[in-house]
C-alpha cells in the first residue's frame, strides 16, 4: 500500500474481530489493509454444519474482498504473518515487510488438547472450514466402508465419539444423529441406524455449563431422545487410532474422535514476543492494547483482557474488534481510549429438528420450537452475502422437509 501521509492500520485475520474492526474504519481518514492466509471469511458458528454435511463450505464463506468491495480506504493481502517486531513496528509476511502506525490481530483461536496423550495426533478437530471439509469425508467414508464389513464387525466404523459438551460438541452430536437417522439410512440400506453409534463425553457434570441448569439438562434430555449416549463426569485420558481410554479404565473403540473440548490462542504469539497468559491468549490492557502501547491491539480469541476470560465466541470478537478500531482514531485525535466491557447479548445453541435452547442477556431462558425458530432467524441474518443466505435457506428447508442432505459428498479420500 502506497503511503498516503494518513495513519497506516493494519488488521492480521479477516475474522470476526478483523471484519468489525475494518467496518469501524470505514469513514476515517486512515488506510487499512486486512491480511489473512484465507481470502474468505468464514462463519464460524455454522462450522460443525459443513462437517455434518448439512452446508456446503461455500455456504459459509464469503470471499473477502467482495466484502471490502466498497470501502474506499481498505485493501486486502493474501498472505501469512511470519513474525512481528511491535518496536519498529513492522510485520514479516509471505508477502513482504508491512510497515504499520497501528497493528489490530485478530488471529483466532486454535484447538487445545490440555495433555491428553494422542489427542492432537488422534482425533478430529474443527475449528477451519478445512478441518471441517476433512472430518465430513472421514464421517461419510465411514458409512462406505462399514458396507464392505459384516454387521458384527461394524461398530468400530460406525462409533462417533465428540470429546466436549460445550455448545459445538451438544450441536454437532444432534447434528451427527440427525444425519444417522435420516439420509444415510437411505444411501445405505445395507446398513442399520443401530449399527451407529453417536457418543457425547463430557468431562463435568452437565452439558452446556454456561447455560442454566434446565436448559442444560434439556439439552442432555433431547439428545438422547434422539439416540446420543451422554457420557457426563467422563474425563479422556488417552486417545489413539482405535478410540479413546476415559477415567477409571472404560474404554470406548472408536474410528472417529472429534475434539472440541478446548480452544486457546495460536502458538506463533508467542513467538512474537506478547504477553501470553492462560490456554495462549495474549494480556491485553483495558482498551484492548498490548502492555499499554497505543498503537498495537489484540482482538477477539486471542485476547484476554483483565483476570476474567472473555467468551470466546462472535460477539466478543465484533465488539472488540469495533472498540480497538475506534480507540485508535481516539488516539489519532488525542483523546483517551476506552476500556472494554463485555456485553452479554445471549447464547443459543441448536439440538436438533425443532429444539434449541436461549439465554439471553443473562436472564431470559427458554427452549423448544420457539428457540429453534429464533436461532434459526438470527444465524440466517447473520450469515455474510444474499448467495449464502439463500443457500442455508434451501439446504435446511430440504432437510428438514424431507430429511436430506445435499452436502453428503467425499471430495478426497481420509487419509489426503
Amino acid at each position: 500500500m502506497e503511503s498516503t501521509g494518513r495513519p497506516r492500520i493494519v488488521i492480521v485475520g479477516a475474522g470476526f474481530g478483523g471484519l468489525w474492526a475494518a467496518k469501524a474504519l470505514r469513514k476515517a481518514d486512515v488506510e487499512v489493509e486486512i491480511i489473512d492466509r484465507h481470502n474468505f471469511h468464514t462463519f464460524f458458528p455454522l462450522l460443525y454444519q459443513v462437517a455434518a454435511a448439512e452446508l456446503a463450505p461455500g455456504d459459509i464463506s464469503h470471499p473477502v474482498r467482495k466484502i471490502i468491495r466498497r470501502q474506499r480506504n481498505a485493501r486486502f493481502t493474501h498472505a501469512e504473518v511470519t513474525g512481528l517486531d511491535s518496536a519498529t513496528s513492522t510485520l514479516m509476511t509471505t508477502a513482504g515487510v508491512k510497515n504499520f502506525d497501528y497493528l489490530i490481530l485478530a488471529a483466532g483461536s486454535t484447538t487445545i488438547y490440555y495433555g491428553v496423550a494422542g489427542a492432537e495426533a488422534h482425533s478430529f478437530p474443527l475449528r477451519t472450514l478445512e478441518e471441517a471439509v476433512r472430518l465430513r469425508n472421514h464421517l461419510l467414508a465411514r458409512f462406505e466402508a462399514a458396507e464392505q464389513l459384516p454387521a458384527d464387525a461394524r461398530g468400530h466404523e460406525l462409533t462417533f465419539l465428540i470429546v466436549g459438551g460445550g455448545p459445538t460438541g451438544v450441536e454437532f452430536a444432534g447434528a451427527i444423529q440427525e444425519l444417522i437417522n435420516g439420509p444415510l439410512p437411505r444411501d445405505h440400506p445395507r446398513l442399520s441406524v443401530k449399527d451407529a453409534r453417536v457418543v457425547l463425553v463430557e468431562a463435568g457434570e452437565r452439558l452446556l455449563s454456561v447455560y442454566p441448569e434446565k436448559l442444560s439438562a434439556y439439552a442432555r434430555q433431547r439428545l438422547e431422545r434422539m439416540g446420543v449416549e451422554v457420557l457426563l463426569g467422563a474425563s479422556v485420558e488417552a486417545v489413539d487410532e482405535a478410540g479413546v481410554d476415559l477415567a477409571g479404565g472404560a474404554r470406548i473403540d472408536s474410528q472417529t474422535v472429534v475434539w472440541t473440548a478446548g480452544v486457546g490462542g495460536p502458538p506463533d504469539l508467542s513467538a512474537w514476543g506478547l504477553p501470553i497468559g492462560r490456554n495462549g491468549r495474549v494480556e491485553v490492557a483495558p482498551d484492548l492494547s498490548v502492555n499499554g502501547s497505543d498503537h498495537v491491539y489484540v482482538v477477539g480469541d486471542s485476547s484476554q483482557p483483565g483476570e476474567v476470560a472473555s467468551p470466546m465466541v462472535a460477539q466478543n470478537a465484533t465488539q472488540q474488534g469495533t472498540l480497538a478500531a475506534e480507540n485508535i482514531l481516539r488516539v489519532v485525535a488525542g483523546q483517551v481510549p476506552h476500556a472494554y466491557s463485555y456485553r452479554d447479548l445471549g447464547n443459543m445453541a441448536v439440538i436438533g429438528r425443532n429444539a434449541a435452547v436461549v439465554h439471553l442477556f443473562g436472564k431470559i431462558a427458554f427452549k423448544g420450537y420457539l428457540a429453534w425458530v429464533m436461532w434459526l432467524a438470527l444465524h440466517l441474518a447473520k450469515l455474510i452475502g444474499f448467495r449464502n443466505r439463500v443457500a442455508a435457506l434451501l439446504s435446511w428447508a430440504g432437510d428438514y422437509l424431507f430429511r436430506d442432505r445435499v452436502a453428503r459428498l467425499i471430495t478426497s479420500q481420509p487419509d489426503e
